[in-house]
């Protein structure tokens, strides 16, 4: 473990501690300066209350540092047991007696710090986070020479904000919505006469609470909600600075009893959905960002940034007013967002001047706003507000969310600043979703494509537990909630292969991009070629379970003359030939049909756990010919051929008409009758 500090120094009335591997002594323990000793005292002796246990005759120098052995936790002074290093630069030290105990313990270094001679913007990750900006009214100018134009977003009612809106309209949680009345969302909130007081009162006075000065973009330590609702409730002209509370989450409190959010936050949040229950609540670690309770004082500007993970996120005014600044989250625009965001640029370039457009929407009282995936945006306050909102991540734009997660990662945002435990969040839904993959529900396919970039997510997680660094495998591994994964790669692997099978692709290896969409049958069945028919695809920890035994019988083939009269040209006849049982034979019909017949039947069996599975496929095809075709009028189908499609899935039925110039028409009909048996040995 680490020590912050080493250099530090011992009272001579303080004895020398016993070698005891259960001093109680902390490495980080301050002690008061030592006097200067007399000439007498400056030689150690056995008795010296500052002798330590290596002090040897001769050695002179400075021995007011100490430094603790990492095992035993014996101090000794550094003059006497250094061995030309510097203390500053030590990060585990061991006496020589631990060392000889076991040779496993080696000093160690601290990491050199990386030093640049560039320039660099020192930001507080907190309000940047939040994107505090320092002179609020210096933006709120430039806006006023900015082209900024009105929303068009949607304006809807809450009933029908839900998860049929979700699922029939393409364009849904693609662009902010605004719910001006709540009546229909299906939340909580408190009255609209609750207020920061209130607050204080339900969440408890004493409890701290993050404030934020806007002027300085720094935090202000020793705050309580008591406090703050004193300031809060103080006229605007004496307050001494403009701060902000933009992070108390309410989860755990009375107050939350008081807040629900709206009924398509709830269908959507993943932390709801795939978090285990009994792993959330007190005494828990789990992603607490569904409750939180904004207040800001007016003039307060909150500057561009994405919510963590680009979660989405809904946004209720209970009192007050908020002016959104809204760039849409196109590729271009999250590039621009990220070469702004931690530079130089962040306090003296208007993000707006680097992207397409920025929109303006207005929120007041009783206004609910819920902000898609990846949405950038700006805020500010122009009066004294109150507002309860939360963060989710859903499974509708995955590929968004994880974009937004690469750009926190390549500017440096610290973890503390983070979707909490984002990564076990991933692993909890992907082991959901190919549960329910196998038991073969079936998923729109705007949620197939999301789920697909969920599933390389979590491959690459587990190539890192395979083959990354020491550090890289052991932080992937403790990401994996052992409670539900016990294979984690195996998992990642098989999600993948059947989110694509669900899709209609194939997926033969590791590098494959994304899922290439074909011709569904009965609405997720796919074709399969012929050359994928035989060949094997091997996965590296999936493989789908085979057959011990295959079984051919010799093909049966068998010809006969039917009086029947072709097909008509109206939709009923397919109706009429898609009926396989139906009798043909008419002998009042003069033309006559040659109907040659083949069938094969394939047998497999396998061992299972509890015994046997025995399957028995039947493939049969009817070719159908009238001989008398040239004769019948133009347009109207003449033969009518039924033959199997070698490539088409085992256990469907299909049916294609194909429509030549001439006199033939062929009807190509094949059909499988499939006959399972489970023998229990």
């Amino acid at each position: 473990m680490a020590r912050s500090r080493r250099r530090i120094t011992r009272s001579a009335t303080q004895k020398s501690p016993e070698r005891s591997p259960s001093s109680s002594r902390s490495s980080l323990t301050p002690m008061e300066d030592e006097p200067e000793p007399t000439q007498a005292e400056s030689t150690p002796t056995k008795t010296n209350e500052d002798v330590c246990p290596s002090c040897r005759e001769g050695v002179h120098g400075e021995k007011s540092s100490w430094i603790r052995c990492d095992a035993c936790k014996i101090w000794f002074h550094w003059a006497c047991v250094e061995n030309g290093s510097d203390l500053e630069l030590i990060n585990k030290w061991f006496c020589g007696p631990c060392m000889a105990e076991k040779p496993s313990r080696v000093m160690t270094l601290k990491v050199p710090a990386r030093k640049s001679s560039r320039k660099r913007t020192q930001l507080d990750y907190a309000n940047l986070n939040a994107g505090v900006e320092s002179d609020p009214s210096r933006w709120l100018r430039v806006i006023q020479s900015k082209p900024i134009k009105d929303d068009n977003f949607r304006r809807m009612k809450g009933a029908d904000v839900g998860l049929e809106w979700l699922e029939n309209d393409e364009a849904a949680m693609h662009e902010p919505i605004v719910v001006e009345n709540p009546e229909g969302l299906r939340m909580k909130m408190p009255p609209p006469e609750f207020s920061v007081q209130d607050v204080a009162d339900e969440v408890g006075h004493e409890t701290p609470v993050e404030v934020i000065d806007v002027a300085s973009q720094s935090n202000s330590p020793g705050w309580t909600l008591g406090r703050w609702a004193e300031y809060y409730n103080t006229e605007p002209s004496k307050r001494d600075k403009i701060r902000n509370v933009i992070s108390l989450e309410i989860s755990g409190t009375k107050l939350a009893d008081q807040v629900l959010p709206p009924r398509l936050v709830r269908e959507l949040d993943w932390v709801e959905k795939f978090w285990p229950s009994t792993r959330k609540g007190k005494g828990h670690a789990y992603p607490k960002v569904q409750l939180y309770c904004l207040m800001g004082v007016a003039s307060a500007w909150t500057d561009w940034h994405v919510d963590f993970a680009g979660s989405s996120v809904y946004y209720h005014i209970l009192r007050g007013c908020k002016v959104f600044y809204f760039i849409r989250p196109t590729p271009a625009n999250l590039q621009a967002y990220e070469r702004w965001s931690g530079t130089e640029m962040q306090s003296n370039v208007w993000l707006g001047d680097m992207v397409d457009e920025v929109v303006k929407v207005t929120l007041h009282a009783g206004n609910t706003m819920i902000i898609p995936t990846g949405w950038i945006h700006a805020v500010h306050t122009p009066v004294d507000s109150l507002v309860f909102g939360g963060n989710f991540l859903h499974s509708y734009n995955i590929a968004t969310q994880l974009k937004v997660i690469d750009i926190e990662k390549a500017t440096h945002v610290p973890k503390k600043f983070r979707f909490p435990l984002f990564v076990k969040l991933c692993w909890y839904v992907g082991d959901k979703y190919l549960r329910d993959l196998k038991s073969k529900e079936e998923f729109p396919p705007r949620l197939l494509e999301s789920l697909e970039a969920l599933a390389r997510f979590l491959v690459s997680e587990s190539q890192a537990m395979e083959r990354g660094t020491e550090v890289a495998k052991r932080e992937a591994k403790e990401n994996v909630p052992s409670d539900r994964v016990k294979d984690a790669p195996a998992m990642a692997r098989e999600l993948r292969w059947r989110v694509r099978l669900a899709a209609g692709a194939t997926s033969d290896d590791e590098d494959l991009g994304r899922l290439v969409k074909k011709n569904m049958v009965n609405g997720h069945k796919r074709k399969r070629s012929p050359t994928s028919a035989a060949v094997s695809v091997q996965f590296r920890n999936f493989q789908p379970k085979g057959w011990d035994v295959v079984n051919e019988l010799p093909r049966e083939s068998d010809e006969r003359v039917v009086n029947i009269h072709p097909p008509g040209t109206s939709d009923m006849w397919e109706r009429e030939w898609t009926e396989w049982n139906k009798e043909f034979d008419d002998q009042e019909h003069e033309e006559r049909a040659t109907v040659e017949t083949t069938r094969d039947v394939m047998i497999r069996v396998r061992k299972t756990e509890n015994g046997v599975e025995r399957q028995r496929i039947e493939r049969v095809m009817e070719k159908w010919v009238w001989k008398a075709a040239s004769s019948k009028p133009e347009g109207v189908p003449q033969d009518i051929e039924m033959k199997p499609i070698e490539d088409a899935p085992l256990g469907c039925e299909e049916v294609t008409k194909e429509e030549e110039q001439g006199t033939e028409v062929h009807i190509t009909s094949p059909l499988e009758t499939t006959q399972a048996m489970e023998v229990i040995a």
